[in-house]
């Protein structure tokens, strides 16, 4: 929820500039989110493959994020 809800908010400022700031803060929340799915594995609350595959999620939804950061950098 905070990955979409940052990109919302990016969308609506002005430039380039600062959309790509939010997707950076975006790619943050995703880290943090990658940062729960494991803690979650390890405590018991997900089970392996449901970690497994949702970590696999979580790191397109990174390398998306990032590459749209370059895509919006190099607008300038």
């Amino acid at each position: 929820m905070s990955i979409a809800a940052n990109l919302a908010e990016g969308c609506g400022r002005r430039g380039s500039a600062e959309f790509a700031r939010f997707v950076d803060i975006a790619t943050g929340s995703a880290f943090e989110l990658e940062c729960h799915l494991v803690l979650a594995k390890d405590l018991g609350f997900l089970d392996a493959q449901a970690a497994a595959t949702l970590l696999v999620e979580v790191d397109q939804v990174k390398r998306m994020l990032i590459a749209l950061a370059k895509v919006l950098r190099q607008r300038r």
